[in-house]
């Protein structure tokens, strides 16, 4: 569903790919567990593995999953983009890998990135905006601004609105 006045942008993250990666590897479904697909699976119906490393029982919920999940949520996950660029920003969900140019980033930084990227102060081109790594309140840097707040857990869902040089942060 589109929202009249907004081009919506997907962006694919490291959940996504994890969820992704589980239904290539089902063995991949321990570390994809761990954050998030558990809770992912359940509310599929789909029984959680008992022990989350026997072959057996990843299979059966790799299975159960692929016939449980509808085909358009699995086509939305897999349509999502690595990184939208806008004006003098460009978006990704978790950072860019210092010394790269963007049009040479691969999907496995800007999804899972993190030390290397937050401890930089490289000049990437663009102002980076990103999630992946929580903080109290919104971060802004020269290079980049994170806007991770944790909603999971603190309940501060953190958007930011820009408009030319004016940037506005947006709490719940």
């Amino acid at each position: 569903m589109q929202n009249a006045g907004f081009e919506e942008i997907h962006l694919m993250g490291n959940h996504e790919d994890a969820l992704l990666q589980f239904f290539a590897d089902a063995r991949s479904g321990p570390n994809w567990f761990a954050y998030g697909g558990l809770e992912t699976l359940a509310s599929y119906g789909v029984r959680p593995p008992r022990f989350s490393t026997a072959e057996e029982d990843l299979n059966r919920a790799q299975h159960e999953f692929a016939d449980r999940i509808p085909r358009d949520h699995l086509d939305f996950i897999r349509r999502m983009k690595l990184s939208h660029e806008e004006g003098g920003y460009v978006f990704v969900h978790a950072g860019m890998r210092p010394g790269v140019a963007l049009a040479e980033q691969i999907g496995q930084d800007l999804m899972w990135i993190r030390d290397e990227f937050l401890n930089s102060t490289a000049d990437f081109g663009k102002l980076v905006v990103h999630g992946h790594t929580i903080t109290d309140a919104p971060q802004v840097l020269p290079n980049r601004i994170g806007i991770d707040t944790g909603a999971f857990y603190s309940g501060k869902l953190t958007a930011l609105a820009l408009e030319g040089e004016e940037r506005e942060f947006l709490q719940t």
